[in-house]
């Protein structure tokens, strides 16, 4: 199942009117607008969104709540995501898209727990709400109304390390966080700055064109394959709290290549002191102490 969906076959799926005896499958168009120091994504959502899009809020309905050391945005239960899906009107067989207006780094985060509840038909929208608009194609104002849905969620079904299996990991670990937050020139929310020991540096923004559309698949492959990766590789991906190391995962999945996901990512491990962190662009390690993808969004 192909990772993107265009501008153009959403608006058929939408607005297309089949001939006799032809039925379109049902589409749920999820908005997941949000960013690192932007709380208003709703009302964003409100002033204009993709007509019948239904609104998806990082923190409360993508995430879970747990301890520092489980990261800013742990992952949320099944039984809570399996209630957040039904409210967002989503039945079984459902094709769902979702998208952003930050180049897919929060709709991935959508893309990918969709996916790990067992939703085999989850699209993100390439390019997003700018495409659509480039497009001159409409938009809807206000809340969009949904019926219960009915579909059944079943976690596990995409890969998953946690912080022992991160610090052992024997394949390729990827930070999705820009450069600077690897190297830990700058920290800005975490409380050690840094990276994981071993991990390799590989900022989500260099996955995208500069309309904010992914690369091409050869083009996302060579990237990867001067990373070290190759048909066969262990790869997991991390980021800041788990968010835009998905959207690296689905560059991953263009490219041909599949990897897993470390939830918790650098904010969970930066708050267990007794994990090492390394800064410099090769990686120097230390123990302790206290403490590009765009930072606007949580990498």
């Amino acid at each position: 199942m192909s990772v993107l969906i265009s501008v153009a076959e959403l608006n058929a799926r939408l607005f297309a009117e089949p001939g006799p005896g032809f039925r379109v499958a049902r589409t749920v168009v999820l908005d997941v607008r949000w960013a690192l120091g932007d709380p208003h994504g709703r009302d964003h959502y409100l002033a204009g969104h993709i007509p019948g899009a239904v609104f998806a809020d990082m923190n409360t309905e993508l995430a879970g709540h747990g301890r520092p050391e489980d990261g800013r945005h742990p992952l949320p239960s099944e039984d809570e995501f399996a209630a957040t899906v039904r409210r967002w009107g989503i039945n079984t067989g459902d094709t769902v898209v979702v998208y952003d207006d930050a180049g897919a780094a929060a709709a991935a985060r959508a893309w990918w727990l969709l996916g790990y509840a067992g939703f085999k038909d989850v699209h993100l929208l390439d390019g997003g709400l700018a495409a659509w608009r480039a497009a001159s194609l409409p938009l809807a104002t206000g809340e969009q109304r949904t019926e219960q849905g009915d579909a059944v969620v079943h976690f596990g079904a995409k890969a998953t390390i946690d912080a022992d299996q991160a610090a052992d990991w024997s394949g390729i670990l990827l930070d999705a966080r820009a450069g600077e937050r690897f190297r830990g020139e700058i920290e800005p929310i975490d409380p050690r700055p840094g990276h994981i020991p071993g991990a390799v540096s590989a900022p989500t923004s260099e996955n995208l064109a500069a309309d904010a559309s992914f690369l091409p698949a050869a083009q996302l492959r060579a990237r990867f394959a001067g990373l070290g990766i190759e048909p066969g590789s262990d790869v997991a991906v991390y980021c800041g709290s788990g968010v835009t190391a998905a959207h690296q995962i689905a560059a991953l999945e263009i490219a041909g290549f599949s990897a897993a996901l470390y939830p918790g990512s650098f904010s969970a491990w930066a708050n267990q002191p007794e994990r090492p962190v390394a800064t410099g662009a090769s990686g120097i390690a230390a123990s302790g102490g206290s403490g590009g993808n765009d930072d606007r969004v949580d990498g």
